[in-house]
């Protein structure tokens, strides 16, 4: 059985992140699962230059992830049609340890249906769009797909903590009906 979660994704950036972490940690401790959110490590910036900050988070997320069973991500397109960076390092990490992956979207298009593309199948850049009927770049399908997590797209607001809970809800059901 897991014991902790990594709750990755763009939601440090949400006007709301703090209740929306707690919210999220709260539900998770339903499930008896130790939900961990990445503001929830304790860190003194004080006296650091931006860079030296940035560094940091970044090593604190690190410790943080390591000490973490599973990552439930949080896809959810963020500043432009696919998912958050760091939310997608924060995946890969993951998966490359062999922890189970999983994830979900607040937007249930899959990710060609978001791309503007002027000509089908080019963006406006004359860049070729996957057309996978993923929910986002097949890498991050394909890590979910392989380390045996699920993946749930339903359409919500991400700045609405409820609609995040109803499908972090629905995830943690089918996570410990597998154990």
């Amino acid at each position: 059985m897991y014991r902790s979660v990594y709750l990755a994704g763009p939601d440090v950036f949400y006007p709301n992140a703090r209740d929306l972490g707690d919210a999220k940690t709260a539900l998770c401790e339903e499930f008896g699962l130790k939900g961990r959110f990445p503001l929830d490590k304790q860190l003194d910036l004080t006296g650091l230059t931006p860079f030296q900050a940035g560094l940091a988070i970044y090593r604190g997320n690190l410790k943080l992830m390591d000490q973490c069973d599973i990552v439930i991500a949080n896809l959810t397109p963020f500043r432009g049609p696919g998912m958050d960076g760091g939310t997608a390092f924060e995946l890969g990490y993951m998966q490359a340890q062999f922890k189970p992956v999983w994830g979900y979207s607040l937007d249930a298009r899959i990710y060609q249906q978001r791309v503007v593309q002027p000509t089908a199948g080019v963006d406006e850049n004359g860049l070729s769009v996957e057309r996978f009927t993923m929910a986002d770049n097949l890498m991050m399908i394909g890590a979910i797909e392989d380390s045996g997590g699920q993946f749930i797209a339903r359409d919500g607001d991400c700045l609405n903590i409820d609609d995040h809970l109803q499908v972090l809800r629905e995830l943690l059901q089918a996570l410990t009906a597998q154990v």
